[in-house]
């Protein structure tokens, strides 16, 4: 018990960063839903259920086109589909004996941000630390939106502009420093980073769709990597080890 308890500190110590975030990021959304048509507490509750703001944003484009349901269903599978990839590398840091429960509800808060908090973390995850993580996070989100809508039109267009960049500053301060104390690590950061700017000029792959982008890179590249790298359980279990 006294176990969980810490993890689950750590989570909302190391979820606070990714809440203040997504709260700026949220709040351009929440204010760009009203200009669509959707009110204050639709908007939050599209933001508490979905967690996804490459899939919000999207959805605000489509449902302002006045698109069909199937529209709509394609492509949040296809934006999302990467989230399933997060799920299945998560689920091999769980411990062996975690309960089924655990993985449903994890699936629940699992975004760009808490995976990569979450899979650098050294040796097992733990339930309690990742709920930590959603416990920040999720309100951040969906309070940021709200606020979002409430504001409207009021902030100028310059503070837009920056908050809408706000989410990859805050994604770059996740990987970074793990990936300047591992050379193998830093080494997929760069080949990740070279071949995503290959699909977005090369023709033919700058009309991929982005999340279908993002799923055939990350096939590929961590693919290969796990491939040529593998971590070992008892690697895992030296690092836990040599964390706590």
């Amino acid at each position: 018990m006294n176990n969980n308890a810490t993890e689950l500190k750590k989570g909302i110590k190391d979820g606070l960063p990714i809440a203040l975030g997504y709260f700026a990021v949220s709040f351009s959304f929440g204010i760009m839903a009203g200009t669509s048509g959707i009110g204050p507490w639709q908007a939050a509750l599209m933001s508490l259920t979905n967690l996804t703001s490459a899939g919000q944003f999207a959805a605000l484009s489509i449902i302002s086109a006045n698109a069909p349901y199937g529209e709509m269903a394609a492509a949040q599978l296809i934006i999302n589909l990467r989230y399933c990839l997060m799920s299945c590398s998560l689920s091999q840091k769980l411990g062996k004996n975690s309960p089924p429960i655990h993985r449903f509800l994890m699936g629940y808060g699992i975004t760009d941000e808490i995976f990569g908090v979450s899979v650098c973390r050294p040796g097992i995850l733990r339930p309690a630390y990742f709920y930590g993580l959603m416990a920040m996070a999720v309100p951040g989100w969906t309070f940021g939106t709200l606020a979002g809508s409430f504001s409207g039109s009021l902030l100028p267009q310059r503070l837009m502009s920056a908050l809408s960049v706000a989410l990859y500053g805050m994604f770059l301060a996740v990987i970074l420093p793990p990936a300047r104390k591992n050379r193998i690590l830093l080494g997929v950061v760069l080949i990740s980073m070279a071949a995503s700017l290959a699909f977005s000029l090369l023709p033919l792959l700058r009309d991929i769709s982005s999340g279908m982008k993002i799923i055939i890179l990350t096939i590929l590249i961590a693919g290969i990597a796990a491939r040529l790298f593998p971590v070992t359980e008892e690697a895992d279990e030296e690092q836990e080890a040599s964390h706590e």
